[in-house]
Parts: C-alpha cells; structure tokens; sequence
C-alpha cells in the first residue's frame, strides 16, 4: 500500500476543500476527529459483530447489482467503504498535525492476541480519544508548555492510532491492496462532490 501517495492525496483534497469552504485559518482538527470517531461508529455499525441482542450479527458486505449491470459496474461493501472513510479522515489528522513519516505507520507490525472484534474498535476509540485530549492540551504525561516534547506525544497517539486502524482492518480481513484501491476510488467520488457542490 502506497501510503505516501495516499498521505498526498488527502492533502490535496483537503486543500481543495479548504479553499472552496473558506476554510483557511480555522482550526480543523477537533471537526476532523468527531469525523473519525462518527465514521469509526457507522464501521461499527455495518460490522455488527458487537449486536449480542441481534440474530443478524453478519457484517454488511454485499454486491448491489442495478438492472441491467454487471456487479463488476457496479459493486458495493458497506463495511469497507466505512473504513477507507475513517482512512481520510486518519490521513487528514496526518496532514493537520504535520506528521511527515509515512514509513513509521506502514512498517507497523499489528497487535494480533487479544485485539479481536468489539476490543479492535473499543481500543481505537480510545486511541483517537488520546490523541483529542493531546490535542487540547490536556495531556496528563506533560505541561503544555513543553512544545517538543508535547508534540512526541502527539505523533506517538496518532501512530497508535494507525496501528490499532491497521489491526482493526487485518481482523476485518481487509487486504492492504483493497484498501488502497478503496480509498482511491472514494478519493475520487469526494473530488467529484465538491465538483458538484456538496
């Protein structure tokens, strides 16, 4: 997976959306990380893994055919397509906060043991959670004055964050070559949006 080109992507669409927004100047990060955690939820949702109430506990994978097209024309998974959109969002973080080493999350090595379904998404919340209070300054490791070390901290939550995102993807059996190609087409689709006005 092309992480870096991935990373520049995001930044461009994000650019474009800053501009066309007028956008720029305004703190995006705490918008961007409620964005994440929403798309974490429907994740959750189409997953459904975590409904004990339920006797439909299946994950929400399927083909939608339209009359008169091929599922090759037109293909649809609800579960992936939530978690490439909780990738934009991660690389959006990425971008915000200036995290410059695409190598550092791509070499990461998943937590495999314990980390198993409800765990995988529990533990990813509670990463991004990390990261917001970090963010806010409301670390309880460091004053905030401490500009240096505060922004260790920050990028050590954030590649928590991308370890426990890899992890969750291995367990929904993901493979690094559909999420790429996932992200790139709805990459695409968030281009033509702002195209037509979203």
């Amino acid at each position: 997976m092309n992480l870096e080109k991935m990373f520049e992507m995001q930044a461009e669409l994000d650019r474009r959306i800053i501009k066309e927004k007028g956008l720029e100047g305004r703190d995006l990060l705490p918008g961007l990380i409620l964005a994440l955690q929403v798309e974490l939820a429907e994740c959750a949702n189409e997953w459904r893994g975590f409904k004990f109430w339920s006797n439909d506990q299946q994950p929400r994978t399927c083909i939608i055919n339209k009359k008169g097209e091929t599922s090759r024309d037109y293909y649809k998974n609800p579960l992936l397509e939530e978690y490439v959109d909780c990738l934009h969002f991660i690389l959006s973080i990425g971008n915000q906060i200036g995290y410059l080493n695409a190598n550092d999350v791509t070499d990461m090595q998943f937590i495999v043991a314990e980390n198993r379904g409800v765990s995988a998404f529990g533990d990813l919340f509670n990463s991004i959670s990390s990261l917001s209070r970090e963010l806010r300054g409301e670390s309880i490791y460091l004053s905030s004055h401490d500009k240096y070390f505060k922004r260790k901290f920050i990028e050590r939550h954030y590649q928590e964050i991308f370890l426990r995102f890899n992890t969750l993807g291995d367990y929904l059996g993901f493979t690094p070559e559909q999420i790429e190609q996932a992200y790139m087409d709805k990459n695409a689709v968030n281009h033509k949006r702002q195209q037509e006005g979203y």
